[in-house]
């Protein structure tokens, strides 16, 4: 027998009415919550689903409708599910940030395309946001010669390895390359590059890297060499010597993948701000991203558009006096 409940509007709502769609909440909910759980041993299945994660708030808003349309209780509660996962994971991101004044450093991160028809324009933008550090990647020539000419009187440290950059307000030594290679890739391929950089509250080691793109085809999530990458380079951050550690890059996987959990489990990542950053046309997930050991990246934000195929992304940096002292 069907239950109804009548409304003080008058209207029926049924008890059991919407099965299907209570499921499908229920179903949306575990997604969220155990999304670790999902097999990445097919297609990488579940590195798919976590860089998309958000997302699944839109099916939440779908279900809502549906349920609101069949006047559906039982589906309307179990909507409650996926409201609290996904409020539990990213609601905090929506929460304000720390005030600008109180940052120790501002840094933004931008791969800026080595398609980038106006690198000029693209370094007057990212230079008036006025941040402490820079990092570029996909610098090829003529371009880097545009950047390094541009950014150059209010960014006097700077350093380059292979198609990866770093622009500082401080002075930058201890400069390397970073070997984060993966196998079958080709010697000349030098993506990442660490630094120290002498700022007012200490020593910082900073990391500039782009990992390799991952795409998605018949068999699934093409992502072996992208986390192969993000292994070698969460094993220099763990025998990085300097207590503080900014990492920026286009790491082409969210925070949520379970891909980058080698550098995930070892650095903080932002506690406030969204940042989606790829593609510029209709960002879809933050891909570049600002992580930090020691340290707090307090807010993330993008900036507007330039002739890149990714937005830039602003972050303020906490904390540093903490780990200097």
């Amino acid at each position: 027998m069907v239950e109804d409940i009548r409304g003080h509007d008058g209207l029926r709502w049924a008890g059991t009415r919407g099965r299907v769609l209570a499921a499908l909440a229920v179903l949306t909910a575990l997604l969220l919550a155990f999304h670790r759980a999902v097999p990445n041993s097919v297609g990488r299945l579940g590195s798919a689903l976590e860089a998309f994660l958000p997302w699944l708030g839109l099916v939440v808003v779908v279900l809502l409708v549906l349920g609101l349309l069949r006047r559906s209780a039982v589906a309307l509660v179990a909507l409650l599910l996926p409201v609290a996962a996904w409020t539990y994971l990213f609601g905090g991101l929506f929460l304000p940030g720390a005030e600008a004044d109180t940052y120790d450093l501002v840094v933004v991160q931008h791969n800026v395309s080595d398609e980038n028809t106006d690198p000029a324009g693209t370094a007057r933008a990212l230079a008036g946001a006025s941040p402490d550090l820079i990092a570029l990647e996909e610098l090829v020539p003529p371009a880097l010669t545009v950047y390094e000419k541009t950014l150059a009187p209010d960014y006097p440290h700077h350093e380059v390895r292979g198609t990866v950059g770093l622009w500082s307000k401080h002075p930058l030594t201890a400069t390397r390359p970073l070997d984060i290679r993966p196998r079958g890739i080709p010697e000349g391929w030098n993506r990442g590059l660490r630094t120290v950089v002498d700022t007012p509250h200490g020593d910082v080691a900073a990391y500039v890297a782009h990992l390799p793109s991952v795409r998605f085809g018949a068999s699934g999530l093409a992502s072996a060499a992208r986390d192969e990458s993000a292994a070698l380079l969460g094993r220099a951050v763990a025998a990085e010597r300097t207590e503080a550690v900014i990492l920026l890059g286009d790491l082409n996987g969210t925070v949520d993948d379970r891909g980058l959990a080698p550098l995930t489990s070892r650095l903080n990542t932002a506690e406030r701000g969204f940042a989606l950053s790829f593609p510029t046309a209709f960002p879809l997930a933050r891909i570049d991203q600002v992580m930090a050991r020691s340290a707090t990246v307090a807010h993330i934000r993008t900036l507007p558009a330039t002739g890149s195929d990714h937005l830039p992304v602003a972050a303020g940096i906490t904390g540093l006096d903490r780990a200097d002292g």
